[in-house]
């Protein structure tokens, strides 16, 4: 029997109103993520991953604009339409069932704050989801146990902590602590080890994967690092100027991709094994004031045709709930 899913993103369209004109940056996403599950987003930077996540919290940034593009367009969470429900309704999602670990922790902490004070604070906004009053004392036992389950040595240091006192990975464990305290049902993690280094990423990423095992949680990983979401999720999407082009299983998909686009983003994966550096993908991602017809990876790719220049794919079923949107598998 299939199992309902938590999060289902459905033809979703985002855009942007700057200088230049309207920049047309979600054009029809399609994301579903079940309970418990562990889901991977990879694509080159400007794909348009955090745009995405962030209209699923619904904290886009001013100039955003959700066209009625498609009356069907929906971000369905347990079932309720986030883009529609009532701001309270939402207030209450992000304080209990859903939060976020943003890219850059020096920037996703207040500097003229202790750690304890801001990590309070997202303990009791947590609680008042709830309804449940907490104490003082209540809180801080709270964020010294979040802090030891992120591996975090002398937790009663950390809360007495400025950001600045603290190192870049120890101020990431603290942002995936604030994070736990809030994720009921689901963790977004928007690039956790961009601003560390390999050791320390690795390090995070482990211990992600640890508490997100443990604790039943869906996950949706937006990384770089394939070699990361590889040993991490259960299924991998591709993203590609503002929409899908692949989703399969974990393993389906490194023993074989199937859109151009994957298979170019794999290749200029950098090998343990060395053999010299690899090349990027050629090209770049295309402006989106004005974005190409049809398929928007025609002009960058090798095996294009007449109808990708004017008609963007569906998805194709290749199997084993393997789908890629390539005419080329049609």
């Amino acid at each position: 029997m299939d199992v309902k899913p938590l999060l289902n993103v459905e033809n979703l369209h985002v855009y942007f109103k700057v200088y230049e004109g309207i920049l047309r940056v979600l054009e029809g996403v399609n994301l579903e993520v079940r309970p418990g599950e562990k889901v991977g987003l990879i694509g080159e930077a400007g794909c348009g991953k955090t745009t995405t996540m962030k209209s699923i919290l619904r904290i886009l940034e001013t100039n955003a604009i959700l066209p009625d593009v498609n009356p069907a367009s929906r971000v369905l969470f347990e079932g309720e339409d986030i883009l529609k429900i009532e701001e309270e309704k939402v207030q209450g999602i992000r304080r209990g069932k859903i939060s976020m670990i943003f890219q850059d922790p020096t920037a996703a902490l207040n500097p003229v704050f202790k750690i304890g004070t801001q990590l309070g604070d997202v303990i009791r906004y947590a609680r008042l989801a709830r309804g449940q009053s907490i104490s003082k004392n209540e809180i801080r036992s709270i964020a010294i146990d979040a802090l030891k389950e992120v591996a975090l040595a002398d937790p009663d240091r950390i809360l007495e902590s400025y950001p600045v006192m603290l190192s870049g990975g120890m101020r990431q464990r603290v942002c995936i602590a604030m994070a736990l305290v809030c994720a009921g049902k689901m963790l977004i993690a928007d690039e956790p080890g961009t601003s560390l280094d390999v050791t320390i990423q690795d390090q995070v990423l482990r211990l992600l994967g640890n508490l997100v095992k443990e604790r039943g949680t869906s996950i949706i990983l937006i990384s770089h690092a394939l070699g990361a979401v590889r040993g991490l999720v259960d299924r991998v999407y591709t993203m590609y100027a503002g929409y899908m082009v692949e989703v399969a299983k974990t393993e389906d998909f490194f023993r074989k991709q199937l859109h151009p686009y994957s298979i170019c983003l794999v290749a200029a994966n950098p090998k343990m094994t060395g053999g010299g550096i690899p090349d990027g993908v050629p090209g770049r991602i295309p402006s989106y004031v004005d974005p190409p017809s049809g398929c928007r990876f025609h002009p960058r790719c090798e095996h294009a045709m007449q109808v990708c220049r004017t008609t963007r794919p569906e998805f194709y079923d290749a199997g084993s709930q393997h789908k890629v949107a390539c005419y080329l598998y049609r």
